[in-house]
């Protein structure tokens, strides 16, 4: 991050299953490191989840919620749908976005700005081949 930030560049760090992070005392508070430090220099830290309760039964992460410009919801569970309400300001309205919603919908957090959306990735493009988690698919696209 250092080198990069020297000529001027973006670093990326993503964090999947980010809530296992968040179970240990000492990778806890790094990560709340992350969140407050990186963009300071040129850092842009990503985490994903599936289930924001885990996530949300951390002390830290409201200091990371805090700490964070953009949220990408996709359908969550009624338990975690009503705690994201809390956490997030999210109206009753807003809220039906991500409840029993389909592929590639939900709701987008920048900033102030809470936008819902419809994003269907056309399923025939080599990129979608690329980044499927579906196990059929992946298995799919090796054999063809």
């Amino acid at each position: 991050m250092t080198a990069n930030r020297s000529v001027g560049k973006s670093t990326r760090y993503y964090a999947d299953e980010f809530h296992l992070l968040l179970k240990d005392e000492q990778t806890a508070a790094y990560s709340v490191e992350i969140w407050k430090r990186f963009r300071k220099w040129g850092g842009i830290p990503t985490a994903l989840t599936q289930n924001v309760k885990d996530l949300l039964a951390s002390p830290e992460v409201s200091n990371i919620f805090e700490n964070s410009d953009f949220v990408y919801m996709l359908n969550q569970a009624n338990g975690d749908r009503q705690i994201l309400a809390k956490q997030l300001n999210i109206s009753p309205h807003q809220l039906s976005y991500v409840t029993h919603s389909g592929e590639g919908e939900g709701l987008l957090f920048f900033g102030n700005v809470i936008l819902p959306f419809v994003d269907h990735f056309p399923k025939d493009l080599e990129l979608y081949r690329i980044l499927t988690t579906r196990l059929s698919e992946v298995v799919e696209a090796k054999h063809e």
